[in-house]
């Protein structure tokens, strides 16, 4: 019985991907056109959250710049203190509700990616952040080069929020991934040197509320030899 539940959840879900789903920068744009938002892990409690994480590790670390592959509607970013920012994400409408949200902040900039040469010094900063954005990134190819991007464009500091297992769903623009495997395999250089679990894991029950990503904090290993 278990086994043909599976199965046939299998079915509809390749069903309605290949009906409904056009690819994830797609799916982001049009969502933003249509009013919608960057989901709620990027608003109330869950924001609160991730914001306090990163300005304290930006102020015990020294960030100056930071880069965010994926900024999403800007609401996250109300709440970050960086001295500099630079905002990246594959949704044109994204760009636009951001630099009209951020219009007075020169500390801010925003950019379509795919618009941008990234091998620019200007798109490298010592810290490079991904926030709620890998198990929306569908396709695998897709998948591949945005963590080759961001972790390219870290001189010292990567910062992951995000689920790190294997699971598919029935949501159109969620895939889970165990995404440390990858970084271990692909990025060498880079050493995981602390894990911050969710304050608030995720409830079936309270899904607007709750979350399964976990910070996940990455170090270029030169830097650390630096520091010792």
């Amino acid at each position: 019985m278990i086994k043909y539940l599976k199965r046939n959840i299998e079915k509809l879900r390749k069903k309605i991907r290949k009906n409904e789903f056009h690819g994830s920068a797609t799916y982001w744009e049009n969502r933003y056109k249509q009013g919608g938002n960057s989901g709620a892990g990027s608003y109330n409690r869950l924001a609160e959250f991730k914001a306090n994480i990163i300005n304290d590790f930006c102020v015990k670390n020294n960030i100056e710049k930071v880069i965010e592959f994926g900024c999403g509607d800007g609401n996250q970013l109300t709440l970050a203190k960086y001295q500099q920012y630079i905002g990246l994400d594959v949704s044109k409408k994204s760009i636009e509700l951001c630099n009209n949200m951020f219009a007075n902040d020169a500390t801010k900039q925003f950019y379509e990616l795919n618009k941008v040469n990234l091998s620019n010094n200007k798109f490298h900063s010592s810290l490079a952040i991904s926030l709620d954005v890998i198990f929306h990134l569908i396709e695998d190819d897709v998948y591949y080069v945005y963590m080759n991007n961001l972790f390219n464009a870290s001189s010292k500091y990567v910062i992951i929020y995000a689920s790190n297992y294997e699971a598919k769903t029935l949501a159109l623009h969620v895939k889970h991934r165990c995404f440390t495997d990858y970084v271990f395999d692909k990025f060498p250089k880079f050493k995981l040197i602390k894990v911050v679990k969710n304050k608030y894991p995720f409830e079936c029950n309270n899904p607007n509320n709750t979350s399964f990503s976990d910070f996940y904090f990455f170090q270029k290993k030169e830097s650390l030899k630096k520091n010792n």
